[in-house]
């Protein structure tokens, strides 16, 4: 999963690099836009809808990501409680959960969530208020609390060197910023990510 960032993306436009990203491997796009307005996230996120063949997610936002045609939308857990906002949704959209602590693997295990993000697995400069970085041990621990069925991808500092560990610590997938988007190719950089999920 390849997160937009408008700081990383350097004024590229953000439709053909995530193109580029999918062309390489990613299988799912989250539009984070944090401080744009809701029209500015919603004309992205429907844009990229509309030139992607995989789902379209919007973080923070199940109101932008519905209007937009979006697939789902990614949560934190200082937003809206993921169990309150599923009866207000269609059937099929996706809704992703952050979880970085016992703790919060605690309060989300009862909610219906469809994938989990656990990190940040590695130190990264793209979230401040991101928390130590677990290792993959500790990812692997807060992985085996999830929910059975509900799939755990690795987010935070992760790289194509890295990528690997956390796969053999239970990830099915990594949602990744930097390493995509530092990257002079990121269809090459999407591939090498990808490799670590044979």
């Amino acid at each position: 999963m390849v997160v937009t960032d408008s700081a990383l993306l350097k004024g590229r436009d953000p439709v053909d690099a995530c193109r580029r990203a999918v062309a390489g491997g990613a299988t799912m796009v989250q539009v984070r836009m944090k401080d744009a307005p809701a029209r500015e996230m919603a004309a992205l996120a429907r844009a990229l809808v509309g030139a992607l063949p995989v789902p379209v997610i919007v973080n923070d936002r199940a109101d932008v990501a519905l209007a937009a045609g979006a697939a789902g939308t990614h949560l934190g857990q200082e937003d809206l409680p993921l169990d309150r906002l599923r009866p207000h949704v269609p059937p099929g959209f996706l809704l992703g959960l952050s979880v970085g602590t016992a703790a919060e693997t605690e309060r989300a295990a009862g909610w219906p969530a469809d994938y989990w993000s656990i990190g940040p697995c590695f130190t990264t400069a793209n979230k401040p208020d991101a928390g130590p970085p677990l290792g993959p041990a500790g990812f692997a621990a807060l992985a085996r609390l999830a929910p059975t069925g509900i799939p755990v991808l690795g987010i935070g500092g992760i790289d194509a060197d890295n990528a690997g560990a956390i796969a053999a610590a239970g990830a099915v997938g990594v949602g990744v910023m930097g390493a995509v988007w530092n990257a002079t190719d990121p269809a090459a950089a999407a591939r090498a990510l990808r490799a670590a999920f044979p």
